[in-house]
């Protein structure tokens, strides 16, 4: 081979390498909805004008829709969270960092907040979830969610959420 072929063919696997690394190191990134089951356990204490909410929440995320990635449609998740809400005549500020797992034992990570509503029966109110990573094929995956929850009798609750994600 000369010397020209031997260039022109180490210019075209330094090409293909380049592009792979591209590929490879390409964001992904993509959208899905979920459906929620819980049921909470929660403690109440009045205490100098404000109301404190705070306990589990366990239950499960269902996907109904996806484009893809790592939350599949019909991938249903454990979820195992802790509550914790503060009301006064200001507003609501609830934060409820969860732990979802999935058949497989993979874990994703959320972290759920929301300043209007009540954890009243017939109550609720719409906020925002992060999603924080994970490990298994959630590592890496960030993103947010915008949620729905309605709180029903006898400690169950019911949400719905829309979500977008990425992974560097």
């Amino acid at each position: 081979m000369s010397f020209r072929a031997r260039i022109a063919a180490a210019l075209v696997a330094a090409s293909g390498v380049l592009c792979a690394a591209q590929v490879a190191g390409a964001e992904e990134s993509g959208s899905f909805s979920l459906v929620a089951s819980y049921v909470h356990d929660y403690t109440t204490v009045e205490h100098g004008g404000k109301t404190f909410v705070g306990g589990s929440l366990r239950g499960t995320n269902t996907v109904v829709e996806s484009d893809g990635g790592p939350f599949v449609a019909g991938a249903i998740s454990v979820t195992a969270c802790v509550v914790y809400a503060r009301t006064s005549d200001a507003g609501m500020d609830l934060d409820a960092p969860c732990t979802n797992t999935d058949s497989s034992g993979d874990r994703w990570f959320s972290l759920s907040k929301r300043t209007v509503g009540d954890t009243a029966v017939g109550g609720g109110g719409k906020g925002r979830m992060e999603l924080l990573g994970g490990a298994g094929k959630y590592a890496g995956v960030t993103g947010s969610c915008t949620y729905t929850t309605r709180y029903l009798a006898d400690n169950l609750v019911a949400s719905q959420k829309n979500c977008t994600w990425r992974r560097p």
